[in-house]
């Protein structure tokens, strides 16, 4: 890295500090004698005290405000602790803590973060983003704070999500910081308790809708291209009829996919693959049944139809594979107002409950995206371990508060046969003899891999079977003991592994499908790992 500051300006720069790491030599050369304590501390010595100070508040609140102060002092520290400890640290820095850090964003608010526009910046967009200190972007995360987890419109104070996704993109996949920009398009909020709220610092209006809404997200789509041509848009909790206009509207001319459509999807795809190792039964041969009917799960139904299509069924098999239920039962063809997405998976069947359809349709595995808790209640847990010896259950929904089950209720409920896994993380569990290590369904999987593999390839475009290959990848990489273990994705700490393997498929396709114009190496193991951010001092 190149020190281009002296003095107190460099210890205070959060992005060129080393704090008390600077050696002697530097402590001369760059006119820091006497303005640090004596002791020269490694970065492994400071990620103790960091440790020390986190492991010390007691609250999840208190060590996410404490982790975003410690990544505005120093970057390079920040993210080596991240790293280093991802399995205690992303939970506090996405989900499920950054649930309550959105809600309590503007009370918590210390330092600007990210890029605001709002409906006062229409037709000067792109003048206005020329402000952001940055020009070699490659990633941006883009919300309007309408839909953020579970926990819906929360206007701008949604912020923390594309802050969070952008940590995770550098902690995960290597991308570099000062290549990533989260955006909140602050179109105001109809959540009439945050608008109201004295300390609110968005857009404090209702949101605009209609042709004023969607001139505004266009002008900044074609704002981004023009001022950062290689940057790759994430789009995020966007509301779903809006995620899939917008998604079919720019995916086939812009680098650009949706989180929550198609990240969901590929982890949730990844997760039945790797079912199928501990079940003993064939892909193929699965019936899945969804509870929930918004991006998640369409998104979800259409890759795994994707997948099915590839495995050798015909389209018409593959629908015939996946059902849906709603707040009324099970979704079939006389169902009324059904979203034109779920049609094709509403069969001739008579309408029944929940319970009942388990019982007559018998689904191999069971997917939860609700954002609504206990809906998989014990009479239905009970039910799926009843046609089926290791039920699969897939809980999706977050922040954990929104789950449909937790990990010890499943267990429990299936007399330790579930095989289990969910959105948000859950410890282990101990039942009879056995103790189950329950894995965690994050997206955090497969988003990261998918940037990296853009910004690698230098692809044009972000294309469906990309994702169909990041579940290939996720699902390969999963260990015979994790499999042993009842988890079928891997340990979290392997999430770079994880990354980097998608990356390379990531590569592939683009370089098959003719949307680079890079020539790339052969060994692309090597060159992606050379892109690959590493915070040390």
């Amino acid at each position: 890295m190149t020190i281009n500051l002296r003095g107190k300006a460099l210890l205070i720069d959060p992005v060129q500090t080393k704090s008390t790491g600077f050696t002697r030599e530097e402590r001369e050369l760059y006119g820091l004698r006497g303005l640090l304590p004596y002791d020269v501390a490694s970065i492994h010595k400071q990620i103790d005290r960091v440790l020390g100070s986190l492991r010390a508040k007691n609250s999840a609140i208190e060590k996410y405000i404490f982790l975003n102060a410690l990544l505005e002092r120093n970057q390079r520290l920040f993210y080596r602790t991240m790293i280093d400890h991802i399995e205690e640290i992303m939970p506090l820095v996405y989900t499920p803590t950054v649930g309550e850090a959105c809600k309590e964003f503007a009370h918590i608010f210390r330092k600007p973060q990210g890029f605001y526009i709002t409906p006062e910046d229409r037709g000067e967009i792109a003048p206005i983003l020329k402000n952001w200190p940055e020009q070699d972007i490659r990633i941006i995360v883009v919300t309007d704070g309408e839909r953020i987890l579970g926990l819906g419109d929360l206007g701008a104070n949604g912020m923390g999500i594309p802050i969070g996704k952008v940590a995770l993109y550098v902690a995960c996949a290597g991308i570099h910081p000062s290549q990533c920009m989260p955006v909140m398009l602050d179109v105001g909020t109809n959540n009439l308790s945050i608008r109201n709220d004295p300390l609110y610092l968005g857009y404090p209006y209702p949101r605009i809708t209609g042709d004023a809404y969607r001139s505004l997200v266009n002008e900044f789509v074609q704002a981004a291209q023009s001022c950062f041509p290689k940057a790759l848009i994430q789009f995020e909790d966007f509301l779903t009829p809006h995620a899939f206009e917008f998604l079919e509207h720019y995916q086939p001319n812009v680098r650009c996919f949706n989180d929550d459509i198609q990240g969901t999807a590929a982890v949730t795809l990844a997760g039945i693959y790797s079912s199928c190792r501990i079940t003993a039964k064939k892909f193929t041969d699965l019936t899945v049944m969804f509870l929930g009917t918004g991006s998640a799960a369409s998104g979800a139904a259409e890759l795994i139809v994707d997948a099915f299509c590839a495995a050798g069924l015909s389209l018409q098999a593959a629908r015939e594979r996946l059902w849906f239920i709603d707040r009324k039962g099970l979704l079939t063809a006389a169902s009324d107002n059904i979203k034109p997405r779920i049609k094709p998976y509403a069969h001739q069947h008579p309408p029944c409950s929940f319970v009942d359809a388990i019982s007559i349709v018998k689904p191999d595995i069971l997917i939860g995206a609700t954002g609504v808790a206990g809906t998989f209640t014990e009479h239905i847990v009970r039910e799926m371990a009843a046609v089926n010896d290791r039920p699969v259950i897939i809980a999706l929904s977050n922040p954990t508060s929104h789950t449909e089950c937790t990990a010890e209720q499943a267990y429990r409920w299936s007399d330790g046969r579930a095989v289990f896994a969910s959105g948000s993380p859950f410890p282990s569990v101990q039942y009879g003899n056995q103790i189950f290590k329950p894995a965690q369904g994050n997206n955090a999987y497969i988003f990261p891999g998918i940037g990296l593999g853009i910004y690698a390839s230098g692809a044009r475009l972000v294309t469906q079977d990309m994702f169909l290959a990041a579940a290939q990848e996720l699902a390969a990489i999963v260990s015979e003991q994790e499999i042993n273990n009842g988890a079928i994705y891997p340990a979290l700490p392997r999430v770079r592994e994880v990354s980097l393997a998608i990356a390379i498929a990531v590569c592939r396709i683009a370089m098959q499908k003719g949307l680079t114009e890079k020539q790339l190496p052969d060994d692309l193991n090597v060159y992606i790992q050379s892109l690959m951010y590493e915070p040390n001092y």
